[in-house]
């Protein structure tokens, strides 16, 4: 299993966020929302991307999509939806 954040920050941006709190995974970075409005993250003509969760499977399937995330509580929630989902 791997698991990332993603933004639409800069590289830059990212990484200094990453190191003030000292994060063990990576935050892509989509500067240009090409990824965020494939994935139907923007409003149209928006330019700030909705948090969603999305559980991928290692072919590429979205299993489950989660639009309620809350920051406070999403570690135990996708811990939750993993085992629901049988993922490893």
């Amino acid at each position: 299993m791997a698991y990332f954040t993603a933004s639409c920050d800069t590289v830059e941006v990212n990484t200094k966020f990453a190191k003030s709190l000292e994060l063990d995974y990576p935050i892509l970075s989509d500067p240009d929302l090409k990824v965020a409005g494939a994935y139907g993250l923007l409003a149209p003509g928006g330019k700030n991307p909705k948090r969603w969760t999305f559980y991928i499977s290692k072919d590429g399937k979205i299993l489950h999509v989660d639009k309620a995330v809350k920051a406070g509580s999403d570690g135990a929630t996708a811990a939750e939806k993993l085992k629901e989902l049988k993922v490893d």
